[in-house]
């Protein structure tokens, strides 16, 4: 019987494209999988467990072993930097990018602005290198709202669509960085589950399409 793999990765878009991604190489995953209300999800036949995490929790799992791979987009990768984890296949799926946003005629003040995100790490790097003095400012969610009620000036987001800045009234005003799903490895699960890890990259490797 091979090993058990066990994969980390987040409800949602990223999910139902990642599961697409596995049926196309040949896992055998049951219809039910997709629809499953369940945070762990075993699939016998196959021998993998896939734990269902938020999607800034799957490099933690990773990191810590309890997952052996995982399933992130590059946001979180870039975020969470510091985390002891392999890069292993860039999937090209759940495409967006990051990017800066705020309201059509704002003005830029001499002063500090501030600039709302989930992503302070990112937004602190690129301000930085622009030369850009800023307060940044850690919000969890909607962050289009920041500008709208006055307690940011700009935000640092995920966009795909570009539909949620327009519907509420910001437009993007800085590319930052393109973004896609990655797949990322424990270090000891590679050494431990070596071959089982490389057949499952050589046969997702095989679908994946051209970035």
């Amino acid at each position: 019987m091979s090993e058990l793999l066990t994969i980390a990765m987040p409800k949602g878009r990223i999910f139902e494209e990642a599961a697409e991604l596995l049926r196309q190489a040949d896992f055998q995953l049951p219809p039910e999988f997709d629809d499953s209300r369940k945070l762990i999800v075993d699939i016998p036949e196959e021998n993998m467990r896939f734990i269902l995490a938020k999607p800034m929790d799957v490099t933690t799992y990773v990191e810590y072993g309890v997952a052996d791979l995982g399933i992130a987009g590059k946001d979180v990768m870039l975020e969470e930097e510091e985390r002891d984890v392999y890069e292993l296949l860039d999937l090209n799926i759940s495409k967006c990018h990051l990017a800066v946003a705020g309201l059509p005629n704002a003005k830029k003040s001499e002063i500090a602005q501030k600039v709302a995100t989930k992503y302070p790490n990112v937004a602190s790097t690129y301000f930085r290198e622009q030369g850009e003095q800023v307060e940044i400012i850690k919000l969890n969610g909607s962050i289009e709202l920041a500008p709208l009620i006055g307690l940011a000036d700009r935000i640092v987001d995920i966009v795909s669509t570009g539909q949620t800045l327009k519907e509420n009234g910001l437009v993007e005003l800085e590319h930052i960085e393109d973004i896609t799903s990655r797949l990322i490895v424990n270090p000891v699960s590679y050494r431990l589950k070596d071959e089982r890890i490389d057949d499952l990259v050589n046969r997702l490797a095989q679908v994946v399409q051209p970035v």
